[in-house]
């Protein structure tokens, strides 16, 4: 599989677009406009404005910085902490392995998004909250990968003989256990992240996620859903957004994922 350089390339301008075009496009995101209510996308207003005549273009971006916030850190929260259990549980087996393998059944018993729902359902929604709770309730894949690979890295015979010379547990975890599952964390992260922005999103459209004066694009979708009819545009461009962040981490990862396949047929 070729290289997804223009997948990179868009993600990579989906990120300027959101973290330095508040910068360059001063107008406010916030500013009630009376006299300006769903215009359509004009030279005065690249992308339109909503109900209450507030700049999309403005607020595309300022919910892009929380959209991809949210994402990238659940992502790599939810990616660590399964890479710190499934290490934990492929190297260290037994009890540890079993107690590993009870708390990942409970977790899945119940549909990863509902239980999205109920925690979020009991706080009030922030940036912080939920990266926390989509880190929660995301780290069991990555665990359950990572701990397969651990069980097939221990079984090599140059980690025996480090076990055998008692080299302490931290060095061959870090020296020698994580360099090899760097391919797998990565590919689990960008597919985190695009899963994340879409939990975001769908929490945001039911009305759970980000809450007034603050906004992402999953919010900004929900804004425009009773107007869609007349003003296409206030959903439609945030939707964008979120579908060619996701497409591209989907493509940067199926090219992660299609390079370790061939590392290990080589190897």
């Amino acid at each position: 599989m070729k290289c997804p350089c223009f997948s990179v390339a868009v993600l990579a301008a989906l990120f300027l677009f959101s973290f330095a075009g508040p910068h360059l496009y001063t107008v406010s995101p916030y500013e009630l406009r009376p006299d300006a209510l769903l215009l359509p996308p004009s030279a005065d207003h690249w992308l339109g404005t909503d109900r209450l005549g507030r700049d999309l273009l403005a607020r595309l971006m300022h919910g892009g910085e929380v959209s991809l916030l949210i994402g990238v850190g659940s992502a790599l929260t939810a990616s660590l902490l399964g890479l710190m259990i499934g290490i934990t549980a492929g190297y260290f087996r037994g009890s540890v392995d079993r107690a590993f393998v009870v708390i990942v059944d409970l977790f899945l018993t119940f549909p990863t998004f509902f239980l999205l729902l109920a925690l979020v359902s009991y706080v009030e929604a922030s940036v912080w909250v939920l990266i926390f709770v989509i880190s929660v309730t995301g780290w069991m894949t990555m665990a359950r990968m990572i701990r397969a690979e651990s069980f097939s890295i221990g079984q090599k015979p140059f980690i025996k003989i480090l076990r055998i010379a008692h080299v302490p547990t931290p060095k061959i975890v870090f020296k020698y256990f994580a360099p090899l599952l760097a391919p797998i964390f990565f590919v689990s992260f960008t597919f985190g992240v695009g899963g994340a922005i879409l939990s975001e999103s769908a929490l945001s459209f039911l009305g759970l996620g980000i809450s007034p004066p603050q906004m992402s694009w999953g919010s900004l979708i929900s804004e425009g859903k009773e107007v869609m009819e007349i003003a296409w545009w206030i959903s439609f461009f945030p939707g964008l957004m979120i579908f060619l962040v996701t497409f591209s981490l989907m493509q940067i990862s199926d090219w992660l994922q299609s390079r370790t396949n061939q590392k290990e047929v080589l190897g």
